[in-house]
Parts: C-alpha cells; structure tokens; sequence
C-alpha cells in the first residue's frame, strides 16, 4: 500500500495507533527527505498530544536506529558502559562522572548532546573550552576509548541521522516533552552506539523537563524496557531537579 505523509499524520491526529509499515515509512521518508519538516512537525505535535503505545515507541526507536550504522566496541578490551542524563538548568554531572566510570575499569563511549528548550547541552558547555572538539571520526572515539577509557563527543553523522533531524525540529516546534519522542531519541542512539551497560538519569521537578514524578517514572520504564528489548543492560534513576544545580 502506497504511503503519504498525511494520512500518518491523519491517523495519530485522530488517536489511532501507527502501524509498523506507517512507522517505518515516515522514519525513512523523512530522513531522505521526502517528508517535509512541517509534516513532521504536525505529526510530532500529534504524538506529544495522544501519545503512543509500547509496540509504536519499540517500532519508531528501531526505525531511528535502522537509518543509520551501529558502533561495534568488540574490539576493546574494557566492557563498555554508558549514562544519559535527561537533562535540566546546571546539569553537568557527564563531567566528573565520566573519568570515575573510567577509572574504575569500564570504556565510557559517553554520546552528548546539545540544547533542547532552554537548557544548554554537555556538548554547548564544552564547547566554551578553546580547542575542544565535538566532531571525532570512529576511529578517533575507539582510540580515545581504548587509551584513555573514556570519551565525550558528539554522536556521527551515520548514528541515527533520522534522530539528528528530528531532535532539532522538537527543540523548535514546541514537542520536546513529548515522552515518546524523549524515549526513543535518547535510546535510538545510546543502542546503536554500542554500549553493553546504560544507566539513565531521569531528571524531575521545576528544572527539569518532566515536571512530575508520574511523568518522569513513564520516561524511565519506557526507556529501561527499550533497552532491555535490544539487549542492553539498563537501569533509571529519578533525580531531583527542583533546585537547578550549582
């Protein structure tokens, strides 16, 4: 059957469940460019108001990772293990936390991101140092990894570009909350990226984005449930972030 960006839009907008053929098609049309920004605005918009159920969010997040590569750490010869912090004002734990893993024994492939909404990404921060660099080629984060244990940059062009174009349209059109699109951004790329551990910050309160402890407990079981479905060891914690951090 032939596919259009209306009729997927159509079919969120009036409450009904995306099939896995819809799902596939619009992650893939999207990516190519076939699906224009503001149909997928309008479809983002659908989702943060009527959400989506465990089979769409499983399918959307293996549709982000099928656009792109998925890293191999194999080669190392440290098991590999990762965090995702959800984020907030003055969240800049990655910084110290990072090196400690490290230390410990573990390579920390640590993915950042940039901004959504009015908080400023690890990657932004970092940036502020002259002669940081957030773009490394593979082979450059392997051989960070493997001599120093641990490595911050920003994820490749290959990993989940259908999450690098969609992640940016959220920050702009007034969807980042949506907890679907939370979900399956953060765990499309932290399962392509490799890692066999990941453990999940689930910042909560009036610095945060889920503002509330039910929101942020939905965040954390549908995110936790990804990546025990694609065989990735992951555990949430809920945090407070009622008070920024210093």
């Amino acid at each position: 059957m032939a596919m259009d960006a209306i009729s997927v839009i159509r079919t969120k907008r009036d409450r009904g469940e995306l099939s896995d053929a819809q799902i596939d098609w619009v992650i893939d049309a999207y990516t190519h460019g076939e699906v224009a920004d503001e149909q997928m605005s309008a479809l983002a918009m659908a989702i943060l108001l009527n959400g989506m159920n465990r089979r769409e969010i499983a399918r959307w997040t293996a549709a982000m990772i099928a656009s792109g590569e998925r890293m191999d750490f194999s080669s190392l010869s440290r098991p590999t293990a990762d965090k995702h912090s959800t984020g907030g004002v003055g969240d800049k734990i990655t910084l110290p936390l990072a090196p400690l893993v490290a230390a410990c024994g573990a390579a920390v492939p640590q993915l950042s991101g940039r901004g959504l909404g009015h908080t400023g990404g690890t990657l932004d921060k970092l940036e502020s140092v002259p002669g940081w660099r957030a773009l490394l080629s593979n082979e450059e984060m392997l051989h960070v990894l493997d001599t120093t244990g641990a490595v911050i940059c920003a994820a490749g062009d290959g990993l989940a570009p259908a999450d690098k174009k969609l992640y940016a349209l959220r920050d702009v059109t007034g969807t980042v909350e949506a907890i679907p699109l939370i979900a399956s951004s953060i765990m499309s790329k932290k399962i392509a990226e490799g890692t066999g551990s990941l453990v999940l910050d689930v910042k909560v309160g009036t610095g945060a984005f889920m503002k509330t402890v039910e929101d942020a407990r939905e965040l954390a079981s549908t995110m936790v449930g990804l990546g025990t479905d694609h065989g990735v060891r992951t555990v949430a914690l809920l945090t407070d972030m009622s008070t920024p951090s210093a």
